[in-house]
């Protein structure tokens, strides 16, 4: 059993990063899929995260989304503990109402949309606001007639999902996120099952949203150049670690470690 009394019941200070991941483990049996993971994410910082496959890229997202458990460890956001909550003055595993009220200031748009088959575009978005925040229909709508239009899909308000593109679809997905009003933002793979050719308009929303929005966002990509352009921050994974991490000029430019250099010289090759 895990001694949880080293672990802050909250974070507070100067510069409390909006994500934090102390000394968290997940495995699956015999097998470690993030292996004492320590890793800040700063209000406002986008950070792409690389990798092989199998080393541990989408399980960070998904533990943020509380989609898996941890083993060991301890995950805040915005200075409160998400995978945990205080209880006697130590941090007990977090219960289904607490994790239900940290979640709800995370956002995610994942590979295949996930959107509601039978609701328009504009359902789709009103949806959340309404049964989960309490918003009015109105409000509702009013808020996600603008984040439609902010991903360049207000003309498709009215289209269910089948009459959208792949590309499409992954637009409105993002407006669906956003209208949530998150403080963070998670993308997995969300170019990865398009068509090369409408990858654009979802990295065009995604390059807008950080230019213009002050959103703190995760993304999981094999798009290289797009997390060139587009990060703050790379974190190259492997063996469920951040083998290597900075800015991505640096990065990509000058990897300083064996295995990021054989997986960025491999990503060339493919490409």
């Amino acid at each position: 059993m895990e001694d949880m009394s080293e672990y802050p019941l909250e974070l507070s200070g100067d510069n409390v990063p909006m994500v934090r991941f102390m000394n968290v483990t997940k495995s699956y049996g015999e097998l470690v899929v993030l292996d004492k993971l320590d890793l800040d994410i700063a209000a406002g910082e986008m950070v792409t995260v690389i990798g092989p496959s199998g080393s541990g890229k989408t399980t960070v997202l998904r533990m943020l989304m509380t989609l898996e458990t941890i083993n060991g460890g301890v995950i805040c956001v915005d200075g409160q503990p998400l995978t945990h909550m205080p209880k006697g003055g130590v941090l007990v595993p977090a219960d289904a109402r607490h994790l239900r009220k940290i979640r709800a200031s995370i956002g995610m748009c994942f590979q295949h949309f996930n959107l509601f088959p039978h609701m328009t575009a504009l359902q789709n978005c009103m949806e959340g606001p309404v049964q989960v925040l309490g918003l009015s229909k109105q409000a509702a709508r009013e808020r996600s007639e603008e984040l439609l239009d902010l991903v360049g899909m207000i003309d498709k308000k009215d289209q269910h999902p089948s009459r959208l593109s792949g590309g499409q679809q992954q637009r409105v997905a993002i407006a669906r996120a956003l209208a949530m009003r998150p403080k963070v933002m998670l993308f997995d793979e969300v170019t990865s099952a398009l068509d090369p050719e409408v990858i654009g308009e979802v990295t065009n929303v995604i390059r807008k949203l950080v230019s213009e929005h002050n959103l703190t966002m995760l993304m999981v990509t094999h798009q290289m150049g797009f997390a060139r352009d587009i990060s703050d921050r790379i974190c190259f994974f492997f063996g469920g670690r951040i083998e290597e991490q900075g800015p991505p000029d640096e990065l990509f430019a000058n990897p300083q470690r064996d295995r990021t250099r054989q997986f960025l010289s491999a990503v060339k090759e493919a490409v």
